[in-house]
Parts: structure tokens; C-alpha cells; sequence
């Protein structure tokens, strides 16, 4: 499931459809090289590597050696940090320089109470869309639902009564950065509704390329 980029300017060439698509591919998968990009796209490498020098000369991204467990160091591709400015960001600016003013003037308290508020809004409209009878339903429920808000979020089954819903971008990485509790009451959010247990296992705010939600049922308590 993929999610649109800004539009530009008509005569910006750098979001036809194809450098648009490597952009993507390399924001989900943190990495990819030439061969692999091509047999992707169902185009040629040289094709591909055309595509990429004109995206390198944006600075949108760029190249480094990935040395394998034998023979040469492939060049691989990847992002480059200008490049995060062309995905959904929620207004990361003004919501970090109203959560500043919060803590400014009432305490670093106040801002997770703040948090949690709009969770609690948040909460309201999440289960009148995340409402199916099974865990399995309710997990792609909400990654459709994170996915249309710009997460680029998809979902995947982790073993026996075990999921997973992977966001590949995340839109408030500006607010984590300067308040780990909006992860805190993000996990929060998700457990109310789905009604079961979620781990964060990887955070893009702590360096990683994906934000991995791991969602097992709850346990039931003893009779």
C-alpha cells in the first residue's frame, strides 16, 4: 500500500512516477541497489541509474558501499535526510512549538496530559473505523486507517496468534524527538483499540528505519 507525495510543480521532473516510486522503495526498506530497484520497477538497471543520478544531484539521495559476506562491497542507495521534508509530516512544527509553550509555562507534566487529551479524541474516531470481531481484522483495520494518515503503515501476521503493523514514515518523528511521550501514549492508543497487548520494538525516533508494533491478545485472567 503506498501513499502519494506532495504534488509540485508541473515542470519539476524529479516526481515522475518512477523517481516518485524509488523514493518509496527506499523509505520503506531503508536501502536497495540498482539491480534490485530495476527488477522492482520492471525496468532497465541503466534506466534506474539514470533516475538515481538525477535524484542524487536534488540530494534527495545517496550512495554508500555495502560490503557483503564475500566478494566486493555493492553500492547500495538510500535516502538522503533532505529527503524526509518530501513525506507527510503533520505539522510537526507547530504542534512542537505549541507543546513548548505548554512546558514553558506549566511544566513538562503538562504535555503528556496534553498528549493524552488529544488521544483521547483520537481514540473516538479510531473505533468507530477499527471495529471488527478478530485481532487479525482490527490489526489491518488500523494499519489502513495509519496508512491514510501518511504512516505508510502496513501490517503482516508474526506467527501463531501474533501481528505486526510496520510504519514506515512517521509524521510526528519531530515531536517524538523532543517528547518521548507521544510514543508512550501512541502505544497507549493502540492497545485501547485493539483491545490487546503491543510492544513497540523499533522506533524511527530511536534511529531505526521502521516504527514495528508486535500486537499479541490478552491474556485472559485465571477464573
Amino acid at each position: 500500500m503506498s501513499i502519494p507525495l506532495p504534488d509540485p510543480p508541473a515542470n519539476n521532473p524529479v516526481f515522475g512516477s518512477t523517481k516518485r516510486e524509488i523514493l518509496l522503495i527506499l523509505k520503506r526498506e531503508g536501502l536497495s541497489d540498482l539491480q534490485t530497484l530495476a527488477e522492482r520497477l520492471r525496468i532497465s538497471k541503466m534506466a534506474v541509474h539514470k533516475h538515481a543520478q538525477e535524484l542524487e544531484e536534488r540530494g534527495l539521495i545517496e550512495r554508500l558501499p555495502v560490503r557483503g559476506t564475500t566478494g566486493r562491497p555493492r553500492l547500495a542507495l538510500r535516502l538522503a535526510p533532505t529527503a524526509t521534508s518530501l513525506f507527510p509530516r503533520a505539522y510537526a512544527g507547530v504542534t512542537c512549538a505549541a507543546l513548548a509553550y505548554i512546558e514553558e509555562k506549566l511544566g513538562r507534566k503538562a504535555v503528556e496530559e496534553a498528549l493524552r487529551r488529544r488521544q483521547a479524541e483520537t481514540l473516538t474516531t479510531y473505533r468507530g473505523e477499527v471495529k471488527a470481531e478478530t485481532l487479525a481484522e482490527r490489526v489491518h483495520q488500523l494499519a489502513g486507517l495509519r496508512d491514510r494518515e501518511g504512516y505508510m503503515a502496513e501490517d503482516h501476521q508474526a506467527g501463531p496468534a501474533k501481528f505486526e503493523i510496520l510504519e514506515h514514515n512517521c509524521p510526528i518523528l519531530a515531536v517524538a524527538e523532543n517528547y518521548w511521550e507521544a510514543c508512550t501514549v501512541e502505544n497507549e492508543l493502540f492497545r485501547k483499540v485493539l483491545n490487546a497487548n503491543v510492544e513497540t520494538t523499533h522506533r524511527v525516533v530511536a534511529g531505526g528505519n521502521v516504527c514495528r508494533f508486535l500486537v499479541t491478545p490478552k491474556r485472559r485472567a485465571p477464573e
